[in-house]
């Protein structure tokens, strides 16, 4: 599939880089210089375009016409519904993703057609009350490809990470912290957060990797 991301941030990167695995052809668009780069440098199979991805020349220079899929992933419900609007109305993309950052958009997101408004924080919400399964969230951010494991873990006091910055925890390869839990409020994760004790973490991995990862955030069990 002929497939293009716009974000490059944590998600959109990790979508590209699952994703080229499976020898789809995929476009990465981004307006941020610094992460534009990191994508380019790192993963060589993948169109990296630097720019906002809400203009149509933009758009046009990733060939969106040609897409069977776009995923509009940035940090901004409006840019990701205007994307995905642009992509449907326009250029007649069968098939929209949007990154729902604020969960009171949902409903708007599927009412003005995106086809899959992934909303992160209902998502791990459901996971974490059992009223969804774990396929379902692999099938939602991997496209029905590859093998993912979601993880929660409850940081204890003797965790190696407490009280270091997200950015400084070397995860696993393939691996993103999606959210995290403390008390009743979700966090969503940034490079400066700091994590504390009985955090809960959410966090996306291989199923290869899920070990080490468990190990990154417990210690050696």
């Amino acid at each position: 599939m002929y497939i293009v991301i716009i974000g490059g941030g944590k998600v959109g990167h990790f979508l590209a880089k699952r994703l080229s695995r499976d020898k789809h052809t995929i476009v990465v668009i981004e307006k941020d210089k610094e992460a534009c780069n990191r994508v380019a440098e790192e993963l060589n199979d993948v169109v990296v375009i630097y720019g906002d991805g809400c203009e149509l020349v933009v758009l046009e220079e990733a060939k969106i016409d040609r897409a069977d899929v776009v995923a509009a992933v940035t940090g901004g419900d409006e840019d990701n519904l205007v994307i995905c609007q642009i992509a449907k109305e326009k250029y007649k993309v069968r098939r929209t993703v949007a990154r729902v950052n604020d969960p009171k958009n949902e409903h708007t997101f599927s009412e003005l057609g995106v086809d899959v408004p992934i909303d992160a924080t209902s998502i791990i919400a459901k996971i974490i009350e059992e009223e969804t399964s774990f396929n379902d969230f692999v099938n939602l951010m991997s496209f029905k490809r590859g093998k993912l494991a979601i993880v929660r873990v409850d940081l204890p006091q003797e965790s190696p990470v407490i009280n270091k910055p997200l950015q400084e925890i070397t995860l696993p390869e393939n691996s993103v912290v999606v959210s995290i839990i403390r008390g009743e409020d979700v966090v969503v994760p940034k490079g400066n957060t700091i994590l504390k004790a009985q955090d809960d973490i959410i966090a996306l991995t291989t199923i290869e990797n899920e070990q080490q990862l468990l190990n990154t955030f417990l210690g050696k069990i």
